[in-house]
């Protein structure tokens, strides 16, 4: 089991967990240098509660099952906005109305963002 993993390999890990579950606008913002909180954001857009949540437990068994350890989740019962603490990412999860009413990308709009193409 491999217990460090690089973060473009952690980032994939939650960008295929995403995509399994039909995540939508996978977003990743570098953060490193502007928050003790993380280096990455990963932010990604279920389109319900249900979808949410079954998107954040996909991530969680994916890292889990990668030797990697979610260290928080926040969010979950209500599941409109699903955190998930993995160290140096910080992933959330919302439903499209709390995505588009707290605008991280807006907040980060100083740090360089990109967007993760979905095949």
């Amino acid at each position: 089991m491999h217990w460090r993993y690089a973060l473009p390999d952690i980032l994939e890990i939650v960008r295929a967990a995403a995509q399994d579950k039909k995540g939508e606008d996978v977003t990743d913002i570098d953060v490193a240098g502007r928050t003790i909180l993380a280096d990455r954001f990963v932010i990604i857009t279920g389109r319900s509660k249900i979808q949410t949540r079954s998107i954040a437990d996909n991530i969680a068994e994916k890292v889990k099952e990668a030797g990697l350890r979610v260290a928080r989740v926040e969010g979950y019962a209500d599941g409109n906005w699903i955190l998930l603490d993995l160290g140096s990412v910080v992933v959330h999860v919302f439903t499209p109305e709390q995505r588009a009413f707290y605008n991280l990308e807006r907040l980060w709009s100083a740090v360089p963002e990109r967007q993760v193409q979905t095949s």
